[in-house]
C-alpha cells in the first residue's frame, strides 16, 4: 500500500478512536479544547495506555507522511541557490509562492520552514483526504496549509490571499476552515492539562521562581472581538453588531497552554466564566489538582492555581492581597503572584498577535472560535518545537483585571474564604523567607 494512503488510513481509524473517547467522556458546552485526562482516578489507567497509542500511531502516519514528501521533493529538486537560514528554504518558498527575502516564512506563517515543513508532513494525510463535493482542488498539503496559516498568520482578508497565493475565494476560505477543524479535532490533544506525575514539574518549576511549591498553573480570561456586517444593508460596510467571544486559558511557567475552553459570550465576567466551565467542577469535585498536599509552615497546602483579582480566593485559587503593606509578607506575595501570572498574560499576548485574532474578527461566532483553537493549538505545538517565533514578548493591553467584589458573604462561603486565606498567609510568609 502505497504511503500515503496508510498515512491516511491510520490518521481517519485514529481521529474515530478519539473521537469515541470524547464521547464516552464528554466536555462542557463551549468548546474545551483541553483534555482533562485525569477527571477520574480509575479511568486513568485505562485512558492513556490508548492515547499514547493513538499518538504512537499519528507518529508512524506522519513518519509515513514525510516519507513520500521526502521522494517528491528529490524528484523535483530545484538548483542550490545557496546557503540560506533555517526560515529561508528557497525550495520551499518557490513551491508557495514566496519571495526569498529574510523572515519570509516568519512573516507570512509565524514559524519557520523547517516547523513549516514539518507541520506538513504531519498534516498531510488529513488535509488531502477530503475536497468540496464535486470539485476536487489538486492543491498539495503545503499550499493547503500555506493558505489556511496565511490566514491565521496576517488577518489577510480572502480577497487579499486569493490574489496573493493564486487561488480562487472559494478555496482560500475551504483550506482555512478545513485546517482549523483538522487542528481542533485531530490534534486537540496538544492542549492537555497535565497527569498528576506531569503537573510535580509545572510546580517544581514555578517553585524555582518563587519559592511557593504546590502551583500547578496560572488562570486568567482572554477577550476577542467579533463584527458581524448587515448583510441585509444597502450600506456594505455597515456594522450592526460587535460581540465578543472568551476563552479561559491556564498556562505553566513556560506559556504552554494546560487547559483553554473556548465558547463563552464576551460579556460574561472572568469568575462566571469559570464557574460555567469543567475545570470548575473537575477541581470541585476534586477529579483535578487532587494529589497529596504538602506541609507549609503547619499548613496543608493542597495543589492549586493562581489568578488575578476578579476572582474569589478559593483553597485551590490564590489571588494577590489588597492593599498589602510595603515591607510585608502580603507584599513578597504580590511579588511572587505577579511574577507567576507573568506566563499566562504572555500566552494571551501570544495569540492576540496571530493576525485573524488581533483585530476584531469579521466571522460568525462559530468560526472565530475555531480560529482561537486553532491558533492554540498551534502555539503549543510551536512551543514543543522550541520554535518561538510566534511567543510575544509585549503584553500590551491583556492584563485588564479588577478585584473581586465578594459574593452573598453566605455561612459556607464565608468558611471557604476562613480556610483560603489561612492558606494564603502561610504562602506569603514562605514567598517573604525565599526572598529574604
Amino acid at each position: 500500500m502505497e504511503s500515503r494512503k496508510l498515512a491516511a488510513l491510520l490518521s481517519s481509524v485514529i481521529s474515530q478512536l478519539l473521537l469515541l473517547l470524547l464521547l464516552l467522556f464528554p466536555s462542557s458546552t463551549p468548546l474545551s479544547l483541553s483534555s482533562n485526562s485525569n477527571s477520574n482516578s480509575n479511568s486513568n489507567a485505562k485512558i492513556f495506555p490508548l492515547l499514547h497509542h493513538f499518538l504512537s500511531s499519528q507518529g508512524i502516519a506522519a513518519s509515513l507522511s514525510l516519507l513520500s514528501i521526502s521522494r517528491k521533493r528529490k524528484r523535483t529538486h530545484l538548483p542550490d541557490s545557496g546557503p540560506t537560514h533555517d526560515d529561508e528554504d528557497p525550495q520551499l518558498g518557490r513551491r508557495l509562492g514566496l519571495t526569498r527575502i529574510p523572515d519570509s516564512f516568519k512573516n507570512c506563517f509565524r514559524m519557520t520552514s523547517s516547523t513549516f515543513e514539518w507541520l506538513s508532513g504531519l498534516l498531510e494525510p488529513l488535509l488531502e483526504c477530503r475536497d468540496p463535493a464535486g470539485s476536487p482542488l489538486n492543491l498539495s498539503a503545503e499550499r493547503r496549509l500555506g493558505i489556511g496559516l496565511f490566514r491565521l498568520a496576517t488577518g489577510a482578508d480572502y480577497p487579499k490571499i486569493s490574489k496573493q497565493l493564486g487561488v480562487s475565494e472559494s478555496v482560500a476560505k475551504f483550506c482555512t476552515k478545513q485546517l482549523c477543524r483538522v487542528l481542533c479535532t485531530d490534534f486537540r490533544f496538544w492542549v492537555t492539562f497535565p497527569t498528576p506525575n506531569e503537573l510535580e514539574s509545572v510546580s517544581t518549576a514555578f517553585q524555582s521562581l518563587t519559592g511557593l511549591p504546590n502551583c500547578c498553573g496560572v488562570l486568567d480570561c482572554a477577550r476577542f472581538k467579533i463584527v458581524a456586517k448587515n448583510h441585509m444593508s444597502k450600506l456594505p460596510n455597515d456594522v450592526v453588531q460587535e460581540d465578543g467571544v472568551a476563552a479561559q486559558i491556564v498556562a505553566d511557567s513556560t506559556s504552554k497552554i494546560l487547559s483553554i475552553v473556548v465558547g463563552f459570550r464576551g460579556n460574561k465576567g472572568d469568575y462566571k466564566v469559570l464557574k460555567s466551565s469543567t475545570l470548575y467542577k473537575d477541581i470541585e469535585e476534586e477529579r483535578l489538582l487532587n494529589s497529596l498536599p504538602v506541609n507549609v509552615n503547619g499548613v496543608a497546602l493542597n495543589q492549586y492555581v493562581v489568578g488575578h483579582g476578579e476572582y474569589p480566593l478559593l483553597p485551590w485559587l490564590m489571588v494577590p492581597f489588597v492593599d498589602a503593606v510595603p515591607g510585608s509578607c502580603e507584599e513578597y506575595f504580590n511579588r511572587a503572584h505577579s511574577l507567576m501570572r507573568f506566563p499566562a498574560l504572555r500566552t494571551i499576548a501570544s495569540l492576540k498577535s496571530w493576525g485573524v485574532l488581533s483585530r476584531p474578527i469579521e466571522e460568525e461566532f462559530k468560526i472565530a472560535v475555531a480560529y482561537i483553537g486553532a491558533c492554540s493549538m498551534l502555539h503549543n505545538a510551536l512551543l514543543m518545537r522550541e520554535d518561538y517565533t510566534a511567543l510575544s514578548d509585549e503584553l500590551g493591553d491583556c492584563d485588564q483585571s479588577t478585584h473581586y467584589d465578594g459574593g452573598d458573604g453566605g455561612l459556607e462561603e464565608i468558611l471557604v474564604e476562613s480556610k483560603s486565606y489561612v492558606i494564603r498567609s502561610a504562602l506569603a510568609t514562605r514567598a517573604k523567607e525565599f526572598r529574604d
